[in-house]
């Protein structure tokens, strides 16, 4: 009977035209009815989270909710047509896979979690080419820096001992004066006002660009040209530069220039496959000597993070720089 009269004690509260001669099941089935049917009157505002607009943008916004966690995919708008679930989602296969079969067979030889010396990594690298022409073998250096600070910017040149293996193409921008000692140190190109028409058709068929230093003025028009390609003279790449026929010898002989990218991470060709791990490792070790020249005093942490050797088709190799 409690039961019964905490159900009469609710119906009055909501108004219902029941009484002890009605069964417990008949109260229960008002009270569910006029729960079921009640309507609360909402004070609508003329604005803002209250108005009638506002109410009605709440509420298609949970009807889409509520449709979305249930999976109905079924357009309300009649001329719309249903959303069908595609296949299955296309499994990504992990880069190893993805490379060919000669690839994958000498990558075997690499030890992924392995840190090698420097001689070691060089001797990887010439087993581990892929590549049925000579391929070059670059160093990939990741630095503690940012290169967004102007003294963190790296941006140096090397000679390495034993040249790069590759035909440098030097052009010279230099007085008439000059054009001879630029011919009997090896460049390619020389010219004065006739180089400049050459720039205008942008003719650029030249590695290395030298300017000396009154003549750098005549080139701030090309800039845009010049400057994207990395072919813009510099001073501190030694492309500007009073003795012409110097800066030519050097160039030609090896003298290659390296810069930090936005990644902060210098990346460097410095020999061919067909050089051996001898004359690799001679040019190796002068270069990682000059980036270590270039430390920034204002670097508090690690310089160099992480060096990684690779042939120009093989796999990477990590090095432990301080082990030789």
């Amino acid at each position: 009977m409690a039961k019964k009269a905490e159900l009469l004690e609710k119906a009055a509260e909501l108004k219902l035209a029941v009484n002890e001669k009605n069964t417990i099941a008949e109260i229960e089935e008002a009270i569910a009815g006029a729960e079921k049917h009640e309507v609360k009157e909402q004070h609508v505002a003329k604005s803002g989270k209250r108005s009638q607009k506002a109410l009605d943008e709440a509420a298609e916004k949970a009807e889409k909710e509520a449709r979305k966690e249930s999976g109905d995919t079924t357009p309300q708008d009649p001329e719309a047509t249903e959303a069908k679930k595609k296949g299955p989602k296309p499994v990504t296969r992990p880069v190893i896979e993805r490379r060919g079969k000669k690839y994958r067979e000498l990558a075997k030889k690499i030890d992924s979690n392995k840190s090698y010396s420097l001689t070691e990594a060089l001797s990887l690298a010439i087993e581990t080419s892929p590549a049925k022409f000579d391929a070059s073998v670059e160093a990939h250096v990741r630095l503690g820096v940012d290169p967004r600070q102007a003294d963190q910017n790296i941006r140096a040149t090397v000679n390495l001992p034993h040249g790069t293996g590759k035909d440098i193409r030097v052009a010279v921008f230099a007085p008439e004066s000059e054009h001879s000692a630029a011919k009997e140190a090896g460049a390619n190109i020389i010219g004065d006002e006739e180089f400049l028409k050459k720039l205008d058709k942008e003719e650029l068929n030249f590695d290395v660009l030298i300017a000396t230093p009154q003549y750098m003025a005549k080139l701030g028009k090309y800039a845009r040209l010049l400057g994207p390609r990395g072919l813009m003279p510099n001073p501190k790449s030694g492309t500007v530069a009073a003795d012409v026929a110097k800066a030519v010898t050097e160039a030609k002989t090896g003298k290659v220039e390296y810069r930090v990218d936005k990644q902060a991470i210098v990346h460097l060709a410095f020999g061919k496959v067909s050089f051996g791990a001898e004359k690799l490792l001679g040019n190796a070790e002068a270069f990682f000597n000059s980036l270590n020249s270039q430390k920034p005093s204002t670097i508090k942490g690690v310089y160099i993070k992480s060096v990684t050797i690779a042939t120009t088709m093989g796999p990477g190799i990590k090095v432990d720089i301080n082990n030789k």
